[in-house]
């Protein structure tokens, strides 16, 4: 049968601190790790994938791991969502997105606020929720959009739903794009729409991410050339700009995200369908709630169980992480750590420790093999690894 992979990201789910991570002000983090020591984790499928063997969540698990697991380390520089899915799928960034911790210049606000046609407020480093609150009212009583960002490349526009209209808002993150993205080279806009009143605010889910175009061909462009269908789940659409991508569902929160994973497994054949999951990271991870993380993990993990009862014999499963966003540390922001990478398939042999990859793109160079494209710049293949003795079709 043709083959199906199946890969979740389970947005900053972390895994410990990089080497490297002193030089981000994140040394000492770790997501899941610290998670884990704020309450136990009822998360028996990925304990089951082998997490627990790539991080010390607690409990004592002795049976064997299902399938392979390892961790991947980061070897491009940054530590934002749309450099972590880019090496995943094989692209590697050797010099970071520019980030502007004391703001923007005030050129670029000058230029953005011409052309929009209103005053901005903020322009100022901080956390979504945080910002809302502090000049939620202000934007309200003037209609001028909050522009902030974070420790990532990332320009982000709040607005209020009932005060700048979702396609207006999305119109503003257009001409942000022009000049923040292609003029400065910042990896990302952000649309936050949010509701409510003052002291009651609220991010909705019409959130819109305006992403460069990944810097080289990556495993979706390899799929995409060689007729392999490529579904996009969440945010993945949005982080690779379109680009390779046949078929783009977004999801409202890591429960419909599931859902949607679920409904195209009963639905398609072959190809890949990749799923980010991005409820931990915005909702708990930059607002510093680890048991609100953790409760959202035990949601994820109930719903990768059914997940694995409806696998095929041609299918491979492999949940992943894209950066960390330790919620137990005073920083709001994504950190610079370790990932997991957990594998599981009728064919994949049980008990298969991956080790340390140096690498996020070996996980794109697993699956270019298994869909039997060329090999892509960066990565090493680690497919052979997986195999079971009667399982030389994954070739």
């Amino acid at each position: 049968m043709p083959p199906r992979v199946l890969l979740v990201v389970i947005d900053s789910a972390g895994i410990g601190a990089l080497p490297d991570a002193v030089a981000y002000g994140d040394e000492g983090s770790n997501t899941l790790g610290h998670v884990a020591q704020v309450r136990p984790l009822a998360i028996p499928t990925l304990r089951m994938l082998g997490l627990s063997r790539v991080v010390d969540i607690g409990g004592d698990d002795e049976a064997p791991a299902v399938g392979a697991f390892g961790r991947m380390g980061q070897a491009s520089a940054g530590k934002d969502s749309v450099t972590g899915h880019w090496e995943l799928m094989g692209v590697v960034l050797d010099t970071p997105f520019p980030t502007f911790p004391g703001g923007f210049p005030a050129s670029l606000i000058q230029a953005f606020e011409t052309r929009i046609g209103r005053s901005v407020l903020g322009n100022k480093p901080a956390s979504g929720t945080a910002i809302i609150e502090e000049l939620g009212p202000e934007h309200l009583r003037t209609g001028s959009p909050i522009v902030y960002t974070s420790a990532d490349s990332v320009f982000q526009i709040a607005a209020h739903e009932d005060i700048v209209r979702i396609d207006e808002l999305y119109a503003m993150c257009g001409i942000a794009f022009d000049l923040a993205a292609r003029g400065l080279g910042i990896g990302r806009v952000i649309a936050r729409p949010f509701g409510g009143t003052p002291g009651h605010f609220f991010r909705t889910s019409q959130r819109r991410d305006f992403a460069q175009p990944p810097r080289g061909e990556t495993l979706l462009d390899r799929l995409t050339a060689a007729g392999i269908p490529v579904i996009g789940i969440g945010k993945i659409e949005d982080l690779f700009a379109g680009r390779g991508i046949a078929r783009a569902l977004h999801s409202t929160s890591d429960a419909h995200g599931l859902e949607l994973l679920l409904a195209e497994m009963a639905s398609s054949g072959a190809g890949l369908i990749f799923v980010n999951l991005v409820d931990s990271d915005t909702q708990y991870g930059h607002r510093n709630d680890p048991a609100g993380y953790a409760a959202n993990l035990e949601r994820c993990d109930a719903a990768l169980g059914v997940v694995m009862a409806r696998l095929k014999p041609e299918d491979l499963l492999i949940v992943t992480a894209d950066h960390g966003n330790d919620p137990t540390t005073s920083s709001t922001d994504h950190s610079r750590e370790y990932v997991p990478v957990l594998v599981s398939g009728p064919s994949v042999a049980a008990g298969i420790d991956l080790g340390t990859r140096a690498t996020f793109a070996d996980l794109g160079q697993t699956i270019a093999e298994r869909f039997g494209v060329a090999p892509l710049t960066h990565g090493t293949s680690f497919l052979a690894d997986l195999m079971t003795p009667n399982s030389a079709t994954m070739r």
